[in-house]
């Protein structure tokens, strides 16, 4: 990154209303109109993306300053919700996708689990100086509360699921999680993943044909679980995502923990 997009740019976490606000409205100018999904009419009134879990989340911004301070500025935000908040508040979001019950015991009592969801950047950000910093923002947050596993939905843009099915067999046979730390679909919203014979399908282009946020997964470690679902209100079939963040503090944060403001 260079001198003068490090002054340009700036993550850290949303200090007010507005800044979520921000974050909302470009989530919904990315995955509504720009994706197509579905909004409910209270969201397309109001041109915002919320739901019951925003308020008990930290939500990550970039900011570029020369658009303005704060809340003017937001190009990225990425969704965070830590166990010991969502236990005392009903649980995660991926759970109405995910059995997830496994792996939160299996970390037990090591250390925080944390959902990472809503991830998105605006069009003409979507560069890797912007997502480097995302990273560095959730490494310092990994870092400052001691998290020791990460898990969230990403996704495929689309609601069927033999289109992406070399792809899918491919993460099912060569990234599956541990079965110790093992997310399944629930059952009434279960879609294989084992599409293809495996045998049949070239890995190099099933690599070249994951979204980019699962490839960047899966650079740093992460796992996938078994099942896909298909949210047919945001137009995707999603996968389970786990991520031990050894990885991520190594890769990111320690190189520039001066760069992210998490407290």
């Amino acid at each position: 990154m260079s001198d003068d997009q490090q002054r340009r740019l700036e993550v850290r976490l949303a200090e007010s209303e507005d800044e979520i606000l921000a974050s909302q409205k470009l989530r919904y100018k990315v995955f509504y109109e720009e994706r197509g999904a579905q909004p409910s009419a209270e969201m397309a009134e109001v041109e915002r993306d919320f739901d019951s879990y925003d308020p008990l989340c930290d939500h990550l911004l970039v900011i570029d300053h020369n658009r303005g301070a704060g809340a003017k500025g937001v190009v990225g935000t990425y969704r965070m919700l830590r166990q010991s908040v969502a236990n005392r508040h009903g649980g995660f979001y991926s759970a109405d996708e995910y059995e997830i019950d496994s792996m939160l015991a299996n970390v037990g009592n090591s250390g925080e689990i944390m959902e990472l969801g809503r991830s998105c950047v605006e069009a003409d950000y979507r560069t890797m100086p912007t997502l480097q910093l995302l990273w560095q923002g959730i490494a310092a947050y990994v870092f400052k509360y001691d998290i020791k596993l990460m898990f969230g939905c990403a996704s495929f843009h689309g609601t069927d699921p033999d289109a992406f099915r070399d792809a899918l067999t491919y993460l099912h046979h060569n990234h599956m999680a541990p079965e110790e730390m093992r997310p399944r679909a629930i059952e009434d919203r279960y879609e294989s993943m084992a599409r293809s014979e495996i045998h049949n399908v070239d890995p190099r282009q099933a690599l070249r044909d994951l979204p980019p946020l699962i490839k960047g997964y899966l650079r740093l470690g992460g796992y996938v679980g078994d099942g896909a679902v298909v949210d047919h209100q945001f137009n995707t079939t999603d996968i389970c995502i786990v991520l031990p963040t050894e990885k991520v503090t190594d890769r990111y944060y320690k190189h520039y923990e001066r760069t992210a403001r998490v407290s």
